[in-house]
């Protein structure tokens, strides 16, 4: 491996082999999402705590300071939006010279296997790699599955996982699932966990998140389920707890009602 994929892995992929990355690239296919309206507003306090964004260059030049950030993983595939037909009809949407432009420690592109677009997106896949590889930079693969959230079971994301590391990706951001260690186990990369719609209860995002890590994720790239809780620098930092510091989901909580009543 080269130094600069080494060195841009190394800044996402902390010492101890995890990470918290924050997504806030909703908008790109949503629009103004709850709690996201005005990035800049919801990313300040949640900075200290991540360990890397994940965005799309157009909030990353508007919303993020540069002298105030943490390292980025751009996001650059895109073109579709709820109101289309097909959100897995996507494309590239950012070069690699423009990541490279913005100082991006990875690049993230969504995969939608089993729809009418699998073809597509996996060459997409294969194609942002191979530029990637040329210049350094490492590819995060996003196992998207549009509307059709049934599919988030550990056969089919287990497929996609395996099919992301075998185009070449460098860490793979899927979903939690049963039997997750079944999705961990069979990817040669580094997983990832993604949270998809919110959940009804924070307890519950911090009960997967364990799980998650003690059946083989390195981390997490959670969005709504952290900004979009009432106490958000509360729900991060319980989060942060588990992944770097080997917190169990109930010590996580204790920490999490700490920081909300202002004790911590």
């Amino acid at each position: 491996m080269d130094w600069g994929m080494k060195n841009r892995l190394a800044q996402l992929i902390q010492a101890d082999g995890r990470c918290l990355f924050l997504p806030v690239d909703h908008g790109y296919f949503q629009g103004p999402v709850r709690k996201l309206e005005d990035p800049r507003k919801t990313l300040e306090p949640l900075l200290p705590y991540t360990d890397a964004i994940f965005i799309t260059r157009g909030v990353l030049r508007s919303c993020v300071d540069p002298d105030k950030t943490k390292p980025i993983i751009l996001r650059v595939s895109g073109g579709t939006s709820v109101e289309g037909k097909d959100l897995a009809h996507e494309g590239i949407t950012t070069s690699m010279e423009e990541a490279i432009r913005l100082n991006a420690c990875a690049v993230g592109i969504s995969i939608f296997v089993g729809t009418d677009y699998e073809h597509d997106s996996l060459l997409n896949l294969a194609r942002l790699v191979d530029e990637g590889e040329r210049y350094g930079m490492p590819v995060m693969a996003v196992t998207a599955v549009g509307r059709e959230l049934e599919k988030r079971d550990e056969r089919y994301l287990a497929l996609s996982c395996r099919i992301a590391a075998e185009l070449g990706a460098r860490v793979v951001k899927t979903y939690y699932c049963e039997q997750f260690e079944k999705v961990t186990s069979g990817c040669p990369v580094p997983v990832v966990i993604a949270g998809g719609p919110k959940v009804p209860t924070g307890y519950e995002v911090l009960k997967f998140v364990y799980d998650g890590i003690r059946k083989g994720a390195i981390g997490v790239n959670l969005g709504r389920n952290i900004w979009q809780d009432e106490h958000p620098v509360a729900m991060i930092r319980g989060i942060r707890a588990i992944i770097h510091e080997n917190a169990t989901a109930d010590q996580a909580q204790k920490l999490y009602d700490s920081v909300k009543g202002g004790k911590a």
